[in-house]
């Protein structure tokens, strides 16, 4: 059996931290760094120097910036033979961290046995001015170098030196005394903010071929399109037209990110043999040149010409056909969104087209403070250590904290904000260890280790109101769930406007054209597969690069991959669902048996009633239901929602099950036989994995109409239920009953394909789908 730990240790925790800032007055939306604490940074601006003395008989010199504080010590880059360099460097100590009561900036000679002393500029801490933004920037001063015994010496140095806070402009490009003991890894260490790329679907309709030069000896050629997009290749079927003039009319579907640089390749093939196709004709297409389409109105078709390649003597030589063609049509589908993560945890719903774009609804506002309690991830000098950052993803913004070296309880107080675009979306935060430091990826194959992931949705905040959590970071490995440590986090949504809120639940969860032009379940599985390798790859060309087991994890690549434990939690929520009609059914039983007379007397009192006057029946259900969420108002939920381990069966599970889990896939098994029979069972279990989770999701949200998860939808809910109850109260049943059987049985002519109100509310409630491990 596996040591289980106590469930609190696995619990929320709330928070009341001291933290910076003040109200919020005016302006609700200006950042006030209220949801971390203050941090103060001694700041030293090196600008640049001029006049400086050379050592040799050229009269340069290869001059650096040395800024030391106590024990801390930053250094420039140095410049080879020049006399007046410009280096434009931070550097930032921690004020909790400051051991001295002077800062010296020396101005130093490279050199390869000593470096030579040029000239250096003192600071009394005493007398360094404060600066809190938004304050203009300090303007830099031309300092006059001194030797060491405080005399005038040739050159002059320009600084700026100020005390400030995290909230400064200089941070982020700061070099920070935290990270003293590592060199050369500058990059690595520093906080950043990436966006991922603008990812478009390309629709490939290939229609029909012209006059082909079939190679075959057949009379009947079997000939199909394959379209090669960067790493993404697909082919249309066989033509059923067996001729010159082949008919296929069959879309190819791929992702595209811009800017593009990657051209649609198309070859027309043909099948000579089994395993042997020979190329027809090939066409090569820019994407700079292809239309684009925001909604679902037909683009036009052109025919493209056919080149095949020859080879003579060894060289290719392209040979136009311009008698064979293809007729295609190509566009760029804009009002699509393009989905690069699980559709449980969307962060952003907006099509691609910025011109379908609505305006934004808020404000979320995430305060990163800081963890406690990480377990060491690696090794140095014979002893654990771990170097952390934070990673949090929503819409296509991503940022990554400053990494804190060699610390258990890294302190990072970094604030971040984005756009809200659709309350019904989640914000991903993942804490990693960051392994590219003191030479760790000099072997090329090392991997930022995850450390822990947390889920936050929108719309089971309420806004303006501060969240202060210790939310416990856990992670799956092959003997059991482990908790790797704390990070604590403040979060604020703040609304701009309450009714464009309320609008959102009327409105489709995805943009139109997935409903007029739906795509197929495969289709959206292979194209999000696309899409998460199109932004890893994008993500890892930036400096520092975000690495692609770290947007992987936080995309949740592999949720669909099979799982006993995942199949049986999924089991039990719809088990849980179904509890609350088989306690009504108990109850029901307990009022035909008399077990209590009083209850049973006023239950045949309200069946007398509701007989004589059938028209009290909707509306009592109604006032019935409005009662219950007034009533369970008392008892709403505080505290966001968290990964459940319990919900998730993740402490429950057998070894055996858990060793399943982690298991290769394919399997790592001996025999063939049993890796193909494990391997189509994983499958199979797979998809009714899917199915039955998605069946709890929809007996979850039934649940959250009054559980007040969400607040603005109970709200709504509560406040239709009173309504309904009203009209339905002055209204005569029976023009009620011929209405609403009217109104389902109406002709297609009357009926829409975009979803119903009432659907779209239901899709956007909150299900326990954010708090699966």
């Amino acid at each position: 059996m596996m040591h289980r730990p106590p469930p609190e240790d696995f619990a929320l925790k709330e928070t009341r931290p001291h933290l910076g800032g003040g109200k919020v007055s005016g302006d609700k939306l200006t950042s006030t760094y209220d949801l971390v604490e203050q941090m103060e940074y001694l700041y030293v601006r090196v600008v640049k120097a001029k006049d400086l003395p050379g050592k040799d008989v050229t009269g340069s010199c290869d001059p650096y910036v040395e800024v030391k504080l106590g024990n801390y010590t930053g250094k420039t880059r140095f410049f080879e033979k020049k006399s007046n360099p410009e280096w434009n460097q931070v550097f930032a100590f921690s004020k909790d961290r400051l051991q001295a009561s002077v800062l010296e900036v020396t101005v130093k000679d490279k050199d390869v046995v000593k470096d030579d002393f040029i000239g250096k500029v003192i600071f009394d801490l005493n007398e360094i001015p404060k600066r809190v933004p938004p304050d203009s920037p300090l303007a830099p001063q031309w300092y006059r170098l001194e030797d060491r015994q405080r005399n005038k010496v040739k050159g002059e140095l320009m600084l700026a030196v100020w005390m400030g806070t995290q909230a400064d402009e200089a941070f982020p490009e700061a070099w920070h005394s935290d990270a003293a003991v590592v060199s050369g890894a500058d990059a690595n260490i520093r906080s950043k903010t990436y966006l991922s790329p603008r990812l478009w679907y390309l629709r490939v309709n290939v229609i029909e071929a012209q006059d082909l030069q079939p190679g075959g000896k057949g009379p009947y050629p079997e000939v199909f399109v394959k379209a090669i997009l960067g790493n993404q290749a697909s082919r249309t079927r066989i033509s059923p037209v067996r001729s010159i003039n082949p008919m296929w009319n069959e879309d190819l579907m791929f992702v595209a990110a811009e800017p593009f640089e990657e051209h649609l390749i198309l070859s027309v093939e043909e099948r000579v043999a089994p395993n042997k196709d020979e190329v027809l004709g090939k066409s090569t297409i820019s994407l700079q040149y292809v239309d684009k389409r925001f909604d679902h109105r037909p683009v036009n078709s052109r025919w493209f010409n056919l080149e095949k390649n020859v080879v003579v003597e060894g060289e290719k030589k392209k040979e136009t056909k311009f008698a064979s063609r293809i007729h295609m049509r190509i566009c760029l589908e804009g009002g699509y969104h393009v989905l690069d993560e699980s559709t449980h945890y969307s962060s952003d719903l907006r099509p691609t087209a910025k011109q379908l774009w609505k305006s934004s609804i808020g404000v979320l506002e995430l305060g990163i403070r800081d963890a406690h309690g990480l377990v060491p991830m690696k090794t140095k000098d014979g002893r654990g250590t771990t170097d952390a950052y934070c990673v949090a993803k929503f819409g296509q913004k991503w940022v990554r904290t400053r990494t804190i070296i060699d610390s258990f309880a890294p302190k990072w107080n970094e604030l971040y904000t984005w756009e809200v675009f659709d309350p019904c979306t989640v914000i991903t935060i993942g804490v990693f260890d960051n392994c590219h430091l003191h030479g760790g990826d000099k072997a090329g194959g090392a991997k930022d280790s995850k450390i822990g992931k947390v889920r936050i949705r929108l719309s089971t905040l309420e806004t303006d109101r501060r969240y202060t959590h210790s939310y416990p970071l856990l992670v799956l490995h092959p003997n059991g769930v482990k908790k790797m440590g704390e990070i604590h986090l403040a979060v604020r949504f703040t609304c701009s406007s309450l009714l464009n809120m309320m609008h959102m639940y009327s409105l489709p969860l995805l943009p139109k054209m997935h409903y007029l032009h739906p795509l197929t379940v495969s289709q959206v599985d292979n194209l999000r597969h696309q899409a998460t390798q199109i932004v890893s790859m994008r993500l890892g060309r930036a400096e520092p690069p975000l690495r692609k087991e770290v947007v992987e994890y936080m995309l949740d690549v592999d949720f669909h991959m099979w799982s006993m434990r995942r199949s049986k939690a999924n089991f039990f929520r719809i088990m849980n669902v179904l509890g609350g009609l088989i306690a009504v059914g108990k109850w029901f039983d307990q009022i035909c048996n008399w077990k209590n007379p009083i209850t049973t007397v006023l239950i045949h009192i309200l069946f007398i009633i509701l007989v004589l006057y059938p028209e009290l029946i909707l509306p009592t259900i109604f006032l019935y239901l409005f009662l219950i969420g007034v009533w369970y108002y008392r008892w709403r939920p505080r505290h966001p929602p968290h990964m459940d381990t319990r919900l998730s069966h993740a402490e429950s599970t057998h070894p055996d099950e858990m060793d399943e889990e982690f298991d290769t896939f394919p399997t790592s098994r001996p025999s063939d036989i049993v890796r193909m029979r494990y391997d189509r069972l994983r499958s199979i279990a797979g998809r009714i994995q899917t199915v039955v989770g998605d069946l709890a999701t929809q007996g979850e949200r039934l649940q959250s109409l009054l559980s007040w998860r969400d607040p603005r939808a109970t709200a709504l809910f509560v406040i239709f239920c009173l309504v309904a109850a009203v009209v339905l109260y002055v209204t005569p049943f029976q023009v009620v009953a011929l209405l609403a059987g009217f109104y389902i049985l109406r002709h297609p002519r009357f009926r829409h394909k975009l979803p119903s109100v009432p659907l779209n509310f239901f899709r956007r409630l909150p299900a326990r789908t954010d708090s699966m491990l």
